[in-house]
């Protein structure tokens, strides 16, 4: 098979190419490397079956090509990050609506499958838990930044249901909760990341609010494996599926399981959310999926409990140190 990976070199994409390329797949992957980094692929590039392209998505004679030449698209590229989107709204809108229809325009030129990565951010400030994909979903104002990334997640999905619905193509929308693992940094506010830099260190673990809001995590190899099995499925197109783990901690005890795990002696510092992000900004205080649709699908199960997540985590920044 031939699969062409936008946004390749990010955290995600990366370990999506090695999975591809270990199951004897040629893949393209595209990235114009200003959230995704050079080392995160830069060992694959001595394999005949991949190739990179430095260079955008919305290059539209270029993804013209890309796409033609590809069986199977992964669209991975986007904005990444809540600190990026409250940071470049105007750059973050763009790259995911623009990118997104740039794709689906080609695969639909080609008739190719494409596979649109999504986010739990969709279901906004949604109560019911957990969240199922035909829930309804609940945003805050235009007024706040917080929920732009939401919406044009959200304007992604629809744009490819389009697609599903006018031609029938083979388009899969999957929203992913909270991926986290090797090579996922903590630039972008991602929490994971922080929380092991600092505890291996030493330092304070900043928590943002009360630290009461709750998460599930899942290891990007279970993610990736999903994403991959789901473009096998035919009954997956003209879905929107939930990937990740339902096992939910509060990020109070992530913290305090990440100092234990750690050997730490780093302490808890709380920061109200005005102060880390922006006036008004506001958070979900659960997201946990339904994974009963992933489970119909392709039997989906994650192989990585919380503690092996973190585990993995914790030796990556250790090595990097």
């Amino acid at each position: 098979m031939r699969a062409l990976v936008t946004g390749g070199a990010g955290f995600i994409g990366s370990h999506l190419c090695e999975k591809l390329l270990a199951q004897g797949h040629h893949v393209t992957a595209i990235d114009n490397l200003t959230t995704g980094n050079h080392a995160n692929i830069s060992a694959l590039e001595a394999m005949d079956r991949f190739d990179l392209v430095v260079d955008s998505v919305l290059d539209e004679p270029l993804m013209d090509r890309l796409v033609r030449d590809a069986d199977v698209v992964f669209h991975l590229a986007s904005a990444v990050g809540v600190s990026l989107v409250i940071d470049e709204p105007t750059k973050t809108i763009q790259t995911i609506v623009e990118g997104t229809r740039v794709v689906l325009d080609y695969a639909r030129r080609y008739r190719k499958r494409v596979l649109i990565t999504s986010t739990s951010e969709v279901y906004g400030k949604g109560s019911k838990i957990p969240f199922s994909e035909n829930d309804d979903v609940v945003l805050g104002p235009t007024s706040t930044r917080r929920w732009l990334y939401a919406s044009a997640k959200m304007l992604d999905e629809f744009l490819a249901l389009a697609h599903w619905h006018e031609t029938q193509l083979p388009v899969i929308c999957v929203r992913l909760f909270n991926t986290v693992g090797p090579r996922q940094v903590g630039q972008y506010g991602m929490v994971l990341p922080r929380f092991a830099k600092a505890a291996l260190n030493n330092e304070p673990i900043t928590v943002y609010g009360d630290g009461d809001q709750t998460r599930c995590f899942c290891h990007v190899d279970d993610a990736v494996n999903a994403l991959i099995k789901l473009t096998e499925t035919n009954d997956a197109h003209g879905k929107v599926i939930n990937v990740g783990s339902d096992e939910e901690i509060s990020i109070n005890d992530l913290a305090k399981l990440v100092i234990s795990l750690a050997g730490s002696s780093s302490k808890i510092l709380y920061i109200p959310y005005d102060e880390a992000y922006t006036q008004g900004f506001e958070d979900m205080r659960r997201r946990v999926p339904n994974l009963g649709l992933a489970r119909e699908l392709i039997n989906y199960q994650p192989r990585h409990d919380l503690e092996a997540v973190i585990q993995s985590t914790l030796a990556y920044w250790t090595d990097r140190d």
